[in-house]
């Protein structure tokens, strides 16, 4: 019932929602906006910085898998912990995986971040250091390089 695919019609009787709407709400994209309304802080690292920081040009999640990537002060775990349980977003410490959209919290002791498109990311630098350790991602590195010209790993 949490997950919202089954509701209470009566006192003593409950309904499934369709298999359509369980899938599309499954696979929908919400942490972006979600994460908008949190009260702490967060830096988008990783390869969802690269993704950020190339406007999209890398784009690391799928919609059958949709990993985010969020640095947090490790003092707020906790809280962060309920933030997405509340939303019914699975998440992980760490590392782990999930159907649909997840996220991978890496606590950290002090945290620094920069705003781009109203979410709060890792730095520019940081990200391209991220985008030149895999050969995968050279795309985005390139378009990284190229539009922010002075910036270096």
């Amino acid at each position: 019932m949490r997950a919202g695919w089954i509701k209470k019609q009566s006192d003593d009787t409950y309904i499934c929602i369709s298999p359509e709407v369980v899938m599309k709400d499954l696979l929908e994209f919400k942490v972006p906006q979600i994460i908008k309304k949190a009260e702490k802080d967060y830096a988008f690292t990783n390869l969802s910085a690269v993704e950020i920081w190339s406007d999209y040009s890398y784009v690391q999640r799928r919609i059958e898998k949709s990993p985010y990537f969020i640095k947090i002060l490790k003092k707020d775990l906790k809280y962060w912990k309920n933030f997405f349980n509340s939303y019914n977003i699975p998440n992980y410490v760490n590392s782990g995986t999930s159907i649909g959209e997840y996220i991978i919290l890496n606590p950290v002791e002090r945290l620094s971040f920069v705003e781009k498109e109203g979410c709060k990311v890792e730095s520019l630098r940081d990200t391209i250091k991220i985008a030149k350790l895999n050969e995968m991602y050279l795309y985005a590195y390139n378009y990284i390089r190229n539009k922010y010209k002075n910036v270096t790993a």
